[in-house]
């Protein structure tokens, strides 16, 4: 049986929530990040794109481009809510889907011809979203996930495409070849270089010219440059988490023990949703005291994957939770409610030197290890893993960091 996969992508999303809050933005040049001229831009409407602006510029050149936009601050929890409102209406109408970020979304509709027809049923749940939520949405509809995502592309602003089975090499030819997702800036300019602009040229090299190339990814955009795709859809659990915890050799109310590994706890998981290109949206801490009485709290919080934001909310729901005043045996950190994202959306508060911090101490940690790079306020504390680091025994590079 061919399958049919649904690839659906809320149009300029950060952009198109802020013109349901304020219609009087409707058509008119609009850019949303940080106001200040060391911030970046997040989101930017198509009335601006002719000009040059674009998402990850600097909002000051943007602001030079496109004198005339009208910039906004973003706010994360008004998009994690109208995130979770388009959720809710997928979740409630198709078996299984994948969240792949804060406004994109894939669905297996393989087999709903047996009871209604699948473009049909498509293009009602994208009028549903566009009518109870008051935001566009495009959709692609394909045999697989990487045809879909492409003609969800081609399909915008807010309409919608399909592609009927053994379409795919046709439908693909045509368009330029860093429309196939992997395909950077960085590989493109080296494809250009020789010669290759369209993904037609791609679908006529033998793949292992392609791998000679390329290396290993080679083969992976030849198939994908053939329409040939067998990722599967990854369900979406709300539940889906990742956590950390530490059991104390001795009980402790030692505070600035207890700060310096909850901090430890919270950083290094923050890294580990960068590295798998993950935000959170439930932050919650557990203390066990010595008794083995066990209590945790949890709090809501707009999807982020910043050290600083999650690192402040963990200090306080420790703080409202410490209440007993008892010996402590283990403290634990959860970040919950993941989704696909990349650091973007922290980007509101973000100045472009915060996010270019960021991004140097991720690529040291990438190389040499997550305990590599640590904050001050948590070098010498217990927390697990902390203390050495892969530079042959070497202390880690310690970071002066004043935390708010």
């Amino acid at each position: 049986m061919n399958k049919s996969i649904i690839h659906l992508d809320l149009d300029t999303f950060f952009v198109s929530a802020e013109r349901r809050l304020d219609s009087r933005l409707q058509d008119k040049p609009l850019i949303v990040g940080g106001i200040g001229d060391r911030g970046v831009v997040s989101a930017c409407s198509y009335e601006t794109r002719k000009f040059g602006v674009h998402s990850g510029m600097s909002m000051k050149v943007a602001r030079q481009l496109c004198p005339h936009a009208t910039v906004i601050k973003g706010d994360s929890s008004v998009y994690t809510k109208f995130s979770h409102e388009v959720t809710e209406i997928i979740k409630s109408r198709v078996p299984a889907f994948e969240k792949a970020s804060i406004d994109e979304f894939y669905a297996d509709l393989t087999g709903m011809d047996k009871f209604f027809g699948i473009k049909q049923f498509a293009h009602e749940l994208r009028q549903t979203i566009i009518k109870e939520t008051r935001l566009p949405i495009s959709f692609g509809l394909s045999q697989n996930k990487i045809v879909s995502k492409i003609a969800t592309g081609e399909a915008k602003p807010n309409n919608e495409l399909y592609i009927n089975n053994g379409e795919e090499k046709s439908f693909l030819a045509p368009l330029s070849a860093n429309k196939i997702p992997m395909i950077g800036n960085k590989t493109f300019q080296k494809l250009l270089s020789l010669g290759i602009r369209k993904i037609e040229t791609l679908q006529q090299m033998p793949v292992e010219m392609l791998e000679t190339v390329l290396g290993k990814n080679g083969r992976i955009i030849w198939k994908r440059a053939n329409g040939i795709d067998d990722t599967p859809i990854i369900p979406f659990h709300e539940r889906k988490s990742i956590s950390a915890e530490r059991t104390f050799n001795r009980d402790t109310t030692n505070m600035q023990q207890l700060q310096a590994t909850l901090v430890g706890m919270a950083e290094n998981l923050a890294y580990q949703l960068r590295r798998g290109d993950k935000l959170t949206s439930v932050v919650s801490v557990k203390i066990r005291y010595s008794d083995f009485h066990t209590c945790s709290k949890q709090a809501k919080i707009p999807y982020t994957s910043a050290d600083h934001v999650l690192i402040s909310r963990v200090e306080e729901l420790f703080k409202q939770l410490y209440t007993r005043r008892l010996l402590i045996r283990l403290i634990g950190i959860k970040y919950s409610g993941l989704v696909g994202g990349h650091y973007q959306i922290n980007l509101f508060d973000d100045s472009e030197k915060m996010l270019g911090l960021y991004n140097s101490l991720d690529r040291i940690r990438n190389r040499f290890g997550e305990h590599s790079v640590v904050r001050a306020s948590t070098y010498g504390g217990t927390s697990v893993g902390r203390g050495t680091n892969p530079f042959n025994g070497e202390p880690p590079v310690v970071l002066a960091h004043r935390h708010q």
